[in-house]
């Protein structure tokens, strides 16, 4: 299959999935910005304003150089070159709303694009909300002043970081996968491995959607096995209904958040 390159036709479409029935649904989501706006605090005019993103009629080009940038070959350090391009994406600002939320997600996809990552799960947004005032205040360091270097060197701590606590929850998830594998043998039921994966891929879920991906002999067998699950504390079931139930799996919720 030909590679995708990181681009407008890729963001947008990455937009409309992340605003969909969320805040910014109805800012045009998948579209770029059809209009001039600027970023200030709640109330304030554009005079007072932290920074007046380029106008609607420059993001084509924009993004197109953008575009070229990210995919290029030629930057000697992929890291650097994420970093540059994570501020450069803020910058532009092409939607009316939700350019954080993919502008952050947008950095460990381009590193798996770029083999840096075996798998586009590094969460560097967590570090950036951790220390949020330092992220704004470095990335208007550079609108202002074009001071780079420490907006690079917070950006490349914030990889380092995350990069340790991503693996520690993957050993961690690991670890209570093959806990609970080890447990379910007492239960005599051939979907109890089916019903794991579902609820490790799903943590929480609903018996709609563990009918659809368990495929057992019956409803009822279902409902056998997640009485077993409950009893057994793995899952807790949060609606208190005797239909279209919840479970969520507790200690995998723990490890996620």
């Amino acid at each position: 299959m030909e590679k995708r390159p990181i681009g407008a036709n890729f963001i947008k479409e990455l937009h409309a999935i992340l605003l969909d029935s969320v805040r910014g649904t109805n800012k045009d989501r998948g579209n770029f910005r059809k209009v001039r706006v600027f970023i200030a605090k709640p109330g304030a005019t554009e005079e007072n304003a932290y920074y007046i993103p380029p106008e609607d009629s420059e993001l084509n080009a924009l993004i197109s150089n953008w575009e070229k940038f990210v995919n290029s070959d030629d930057e000697p350090d992929v890291l650097v070159q994420a970093a540059i391009a994570h501020y450069q994406f803020e910058a532009i600002h092409p939607f009316l709303d939700g350019n954080e939320r993919l502008g952050r997600p947008l950095i460990p996809i381009m590193l798996y694009e770029k083999k840096m990552l075996p798998h586009p799960v590094l969460y560097v947004s967590e570090y950036f909300e951790r220390n949020r005032d330092d992220y704004y205040a470095l990335l208007r360091g550079i609108d202002r002043a074009g001071d780079w270097e420490p907006w690079i060197r917070h950006f490349l701590k914030s990889i380092s970081v995350q990069e340790r606590d991503t693996q520690d929850r993957v050993n961690a998830m690991l670890e209570l996968y093959q806990e609970v594998k080890d447990r379910l043998s007492s239960f005599r039921s051939r979907y109890a491995i089916a019903l794991l994966d579902v609820i490790f891929e799903t943590p929480i879920t609903s018996t709609k959607l563990i009918k659809t991906e368990v495929k057992a002999s019956s409803h009822q067998t279902i409902y056998k096995l997640l009485d077993k699950f409950q009893k057994q504390g793995i899952l807790t079931e949060v609606t208190g209904r005797k239909r279209n139930r919840i479970y969520v799996f507790d200690r995998l919720m723990q490890i996620i958040r």
